[in-house]
C-alpha cells in the first residue's frame, strides 16, 4: 500500500512539475510575437508644404482645386469653407493627421488655416518602418575564391556539346488547303 501511495505522489509530483515548466515557457512569450494584422487605413486628400506655399489670396475657386484637389468636406451650410483633412495609419509607424482649410469671400480665396505640413520627401519619410541594419556581408574575392570558379576552355566545351538537327526544308502550311 505504501508502494502505490508513493508512486501516486511521485506521478502527481511529475505532473505538477511538466505543468509549471510548460506555463513558465508561456510566459517567456515575447509579447509582439503574436500580433494581429492591422490593415493600412488612408483617409483624405494629402496636401504637402508645396501645396500650401502655392496658395495665394485672391485666387479663384478653380485654381485653387487645381493646386488642392476637391476637398474632403464642403458643407451646404458653410459653401465658402472648404476642409482638406488626412490621415494615415500603418502598423509600427505613428498616425498621422493633417488639416486644411481655406475660406473663400465669393469667388475668391481669402483666408487658409492649416497645421504644420511636411514636405512630400519628409512625408514620404515618415511612411517608412524603421529597421534594425543587420551585419552586412563581405564583398570581396580572393585569390582562391576566384580560382574556384575559372571558366573551362572553349574546345572542350564544344566538343561535348551534341549537335542540333538539322531545320527542315519547307513547314506545313498554317491554313488548310481549299480544294
Amino acid at each position: 500500500m505504501t508502494a502505490s501511495l508513493i508512486s501516486r505522489f511521485s506521478n502527481a509530483w511529475l505532473v505538477g512539475l511538466v505543468l509549471s515548466a510548460g506555463l513558465a515557457g508561456c510566459g517567456s512569450v515575447h509579447q509582439d510575437t503574436f500580433k494581429p494584422y492591422v490593415p493600412e487605413v488612408v483617409q483624405g486628400n494629402f496636401v504637402s508644404k508645396e501645396q500650401r506655399q502655392a496658395l495665394r489670396p485672391g485666387m479663384v475657386r478653380a485654381q485653387v482645386r487645381d493646386i488642392l484637389g476637391t476637398p474632403l468636406v464642403s458643407s451646404l451650410f458653410h459653401a465658402d469653407r472648404w476642409d482638406y483633412v488626412f490621415s494615415i495609419q500603418r502598423q509600427g509607424v505613428p498616425a498621422q493627421n493633417f488639416r486644411l482649410t481655406v475660406v473663400f469671400k465669393g469667388d475668391v480665396l481669402d483666408q487658409i488655416e492649416s497645421d504644420v505640413l511636411p514636405s512630400e520627401s519628409e512625408f514620404a519619410g515618415r511612411l517608412v518602418r524603421p529597421r534594425a541594419a543587420g551585419q552586412m556581408p563581405k564583398l570581396e574575392a580572393t585569390e582562391e575564391d576566384l580560382k574556384r570558379f575559372t571558366v573551362n576552355k572553349p574546345q572542350d566545351a564544344d566538343a561535348t556539346r551534341p549537335v542540333p538537327a538539322p531545320l527542315p526544308s519547307s513547314y506545313p502550311p498554317l491554313e488548310p488547303v481549299t480544294r
